[in-house]
């Protein structure tokens, strides 16, 4: 596909818990860019309906890297790395790829820029934090159903007041990230 630009962007970085999802998107023609914004900026209910019309006029593709990967290689290079599975998964390779941020993914042969709040600034990119959240928020509320001591249907696994005090109350889970703060003190305090 010629002069196709793709979005990417990545969501959970800041959760203490799960993966982390990146999503790349590329628009088609007809889609209208004007209502497009960044998932940060729209409702739980938009962003679903969002999320619908931009897969229906949009290639796009979803990328993770797991826990595991988050502990080994630190959440920026697990970050890239589910950025680079999200553009490889594409069918095509796009002519340039935007991604948010100031890091990049390195994969050769492909034109990538990063671009500092690219969510809020390329519609593109702005699609990619819809997806991209939207598949995570998905899989974290179907992870929560076992763990509703936590909260995680509503705090998406982010340090909130109520997720600390439910850590510390009932235990770190199989799905904490232990490596981050506070999960790491908390366990290095026993």
């Amino acid at each position: 596909m010629k002069d196709k630009i793709a979005g990417v962007d990545e969501v959970g970085r800041g959760s203490l818990i799960g993966p982390v999802f990146a999503a790349t998107v590329v628009f088609k023609s007809n889609i209208n860019k004007k209502i497009i914004k960044d998932s940060k900026k729209v409702s739980k209910h938009n962003r679903a309906i969002l999320e619908k019309y931009i897969k229906k006029n949009s290639f796009w593709s979803i990328g993770s890297a797991s826990k595991k990967e988050i502990e080994k290689l630190n959440i920026l290079n697990a970050s890239l790395l589910a950025m680079k599975r999200s553009i490889k998964k594409l069918d095509f390779k796009p002519s340039l790829t935007l991604i948010d941020g100031n890091k990049i993914p390195k994969i050769n042969g492909y034109k990538i820029k990063s671009v500092i709040k690219g969510d809020q600034k390329i519609s593109e990119i702005s699609a990619a934090s819809i997806i991209a959240k939207v598949a995570r928020d998905r899989l974290i509320r179907k992870m929560s159903i076992n763990f509703k001591k936590y909260g995680w249907s509503e705090n998406a696994g982010y340090g909130t007041k109520e997720h600390l005090k439910a850590i510390k109350k009932f235990g770190v889970t199989k799905h904490h990230r232990k490596n981050f703060n506070p999960i790491h003190n908390i366990l290095s305090s026993k």
